[in-house]
């Protein structure tokens, strides 16, 4: 059995949008983006904001959340199973 070894360039460092290259973490920000700002209007709607602090902080932090899980994706994805030598 081979040992596993991290290879840099197999995590995905640019997205190609018809030869536009865009750094991946934009387009992960930009989805943790949007999921923040629904689930921001969803508690805004339950009354969830009467209990929290500071709001703006909150935001914040449940958009730096997001932007964690959705980059610790694809970088799973790369290094969750060994790649045949």
């Amino acid at each position: 059995m081979r040992a596993f070894s991290h290879r840099p360039r197999d995590i995905m460092q640019e997205l190609s949008f018809d030869g536009v290259f865009v750094p991946a973490a934009l387009v992960w920000a930009a989805a943790a983006f949007f999921f923040s700002s629904f689930i921001g209007r969803v508690l805004s709607r339950t009354g969830f904001y009467d209990w929290v602090w500071h709001r703006a902080l909150f935001d914040f932090s449940l958009f730096v959340i997001f932007w964690g899980a959705i980059s610790a994706i694809p970088y799973l994805l790369a290094f969750s199973r060994p790649w045949p030598l």
